[in-house]
């Protein structure tokens, strides 16, 4: 993967923050549009990259959920001094955003979820699933490999970093981060907009109502679907119909509610 494209970045300046992560095998690359459009509407942004991403299938062997949990943890704690702090996920960072939001509902202002990887399409990943069960996943399958990204835009598609394998056993770390998403739903405190992509042929966009429904303590909750583009929504035709909503969303969340001074971390 080219680490020019899959470095993590930080844009704009402003009062107040937002966390963008990207979801699994990928990379900041995948949200930087979106990061793009929130940094344009006076938002600072920082994407971090999850441990184990942006490089080699091998690096993916060393890491789990608990990696990626506590990076998103430090990231979102490091936003210090701004007067609200924002988390949009792609996917797998749509699942740590729920994660973050319910355990830090004190720093977590808004939600963005988007094409929330609550469940998996295909029946590639309902064999995998099974297997797990019987302790068969990593002696049948160690590696599953990966020819392209779900991305509809042709042009897109051909300069998007694809990571050509990982290790099937990510996976129970997906499944696994799935459970606790579901667990923390009725935690979340803060208004949330749940953004799915109907063609998506990596998650199951039926999981975006489950959410909806899910998210009770929520004091609002946006629900939009996107007739065009595929799962990597940032990046793919419904990209900016995206950015528009996403910004606006937080931008009436900006408006309608008091700053709540963050403080701190020693």
């Amino acid at each position: 993967m080219d680490p020019e494209k899959t470095a993590p970045f930080e844009l704009g300046r402003g009062e107040d923050a937002c966390l963008l992560l990207h979801g699994f095998t990928g990379s900041p690359w995948e949200v930087r549009p979106l990061g793009e459009a929130l940094a344009a509407r006076g938002l600072y942004v920082r994407a971090p990259q999850l441990p184990g991403h942006g490089s080699t299938p091998e690096a993916l062997l060393s890491v789990s959920h608990r990696d990626w949990e506590q990076a998103a943890a430090q990231a979102l704690l490091s936003l210090r001094g701004y007067r609200r702090i924002f988390v949009a996920g792609l996917s797998m960072g749509a699942l740590l955003a729920l994660r973050l939001a319910a355990d830090f509902p004190e720093r977590v202002h808004g939600l963005a979820l988007v094409a929330p990887a609550l469940r998996f399409k295909g029946p590639l990943m309902w064999l995998l699933k099974r297997l797990r069960r019987h302790g068969l996943l990593e002696r049948v399958k160690p590696w599953v490999f990966k020819t392209g990204t779900d991305v509809s835009d042709p042009a897109v598609l051909a300069e998007a970093p694809i990571l050509p394998a990982f290790p099937s056993a990510r996976l129970r770390d997906l499944w696994e981060l799935q459970d606790i998403a579901m667990s923390v739903l009725h935690r979340v405190r803060c208004s949330t907009l749940v953004a799915v992509a109907e063609q998506d042929h990596v998650v199951d966009p039926t999981c975006g109502p489950v959410l909806v429904r899910g998210l009770t303590a929520s004091p609002q909750v946006r629900f939009i679907s996107l007739s065009t583009g595929f799962h990597i929504i940032p990046r793919d035709r419904g990209g900016p119909l995206l950015a528009s909503e996403v910004g606006s969303f937080f931008h009436r969340l900006r408006e309608a509610t008091p700053a709540r001074p963050v403080a701190a971390t020693p």
